[in-house]
């Protein structure tokens, strides 16, 4: 997928997360290739980048550049079992109001809730001491499309 971000951030391996269309956008050329492809809370990976340059009022140096990207992988920490790599996982945030020092990997941004996912990567169980008592286990994720 093809999308155009700030030249200060077009580099390969760099992730964003989506947050929506500034109020900018709306009347803008490039609106439909710049935003028109990208969902709102999703995170996504900057995969390759394009040479030429458009100017763009909202992004330092007034310049964007067109990038690949795709959506990107996902750490969680959650308290599901007999998860294994290759198998299929639908995101249910926990029963946590904690703030602690895991909240973002409970919570990740790029995932909403029943949201499809295959574990790429099972890392086992997590070693930092849940302040509610669950057993957890870390989990990188990918899309399931």
């Amino acid at each position: 997928m093809i999308t155009l971000i700030g030249k200060d951030l077009a580099k390969e391996g760099v992730e964003f997360v989506y947050l929506g269309p500034a109020d900018e956008c709306s009347d803008c050329k490039f609106k439909s290739t710049c935003v028109g492809n990208l969902e709102e809370n999703r995170k996504y990976v900057i995969t390759g980048v394009k040479d030429n340059e458009q100017k763009c009022p909202i992004h330092s140096e007034n310049k964007v550049i067109p990038v690949e990207i795709e959506l990107a992988e996902i750490d969680i920490l959650t308290t599901s079992k007999n998860i294994f790599e290759g198998s299929t996982f639908t995101f249910n945030a926990p029963q946590c109001d904690e703030n602690c020092e895991f909240h973002d990997l409970c919570f990740p941004e790029g995932l909403i809730e029943n949201d499809k996912c295959i574990v790429i990567k099972n890392q086992g169980k997590h070693k930092g001491e849940c302040k509610k008592g669950f057993n957890l286990n870390k989990l990188t994720l990918a899309f399931v499309i």
